[in-house]
């Protein structure tokens, strides 16, 4: 009988063992992931593993982390699979930034206050969330709902093009080019966005410029029938 309650619990240990070696063999596999997503579903694996492990052998410590890992593992899949969701419907036509909100942090402005300057050097996008900022140097007014400072991010040495001002007071959200950065490299797809907002906002430009040259020659035009006659 002892030899065969042994023989039985040394079985037993050496399946929780194996499970052990499983789960330690998913946290190598979860370091050697190089995508977000991947990385979530394997340390979700890892951590049922090590749940079962630790219910197994008796560590409640083991239990208890792992446990906490699962849930903060599920919420951030959920969190990145909605991101791919909603960039695939922004890429589809849909050229607000709402779906980025969650990634932002608010902060206040007041009016006279400078967000920066032509020529400083550019590291934040801001999505303006109440009141109005000013474009200086091309004389534009940044509405509610409007994003402004990513051209910042694709301009030689990463330097501002304009000066841009408070001119109400309200609420901004923020974020740094180095996080706009790490959510590119978890989903390209959001690169494919960002390069369509920023192409849009520079046919903008474009745009407003011609206009303003259109203008200008027609006052021109103007001034030399006026002159002639």
């Amino acid at each position: 009988m002892i030899d065969c309650s042994r023989q039985t619990y040394g079985g037993y240990m050496t399946y929780v063992t194996m499970i052990g070696f499983v789960a330690a063999g998913l946290v190598i596999a979860t370091l050697s992931m190089r995508t977000m997503i991947p990385l979530r579903l394997i340390g979700i694996a890892s951590n049922v593993a090590f749940v079962t492990y630790g219910a197994l052998f008796g560590s409640i410590p083991t239990v208890m982390l792992h446990s906490i890992l699962f849930s903060l593992n599920i919420y951030r899949l959920y969190e990145m699979l909605r991101l791919i969701k909603q960039v695939e419907a922004a890429s589809k036509g849909d050229m607000s930034l709402d779906w980025l909100k969650p990634f932002m942090s608010q902060r206040p402005v007041r009016v006279g206050e400078t967000l920066f300057r032509k020529g400083d050097q550019a590291n934040r996008l801001y999505f303006l969330v109440h009141g109005q900022l000013h474009l200086q140097e091309i004389n534009v007014d940044i509405t509610p709902g409007a994003v402004v400072g990513e051209l910042g991010m694709l301009a030689p040495e990463r330097r501002r093009t304009q000066t841009l001002n408070c001119t109400e007071s309200g609420a901004v959200l923020e974020i740094s080019y180095e996080k706009i950065e790490q959510l590119y490299y978890q989903n390209p797809k959001f690169g494919f966005f960002f390069l369509r907002l920023s192409t849009a906002r520079l046919f903008d430009n474009i745009k407003r410029l011609e206009s303003a040259l259109r203008e200008r020659d027609e006052e021109v035009l103007s001034l030399r029938k006026a002159l002639a006659s």
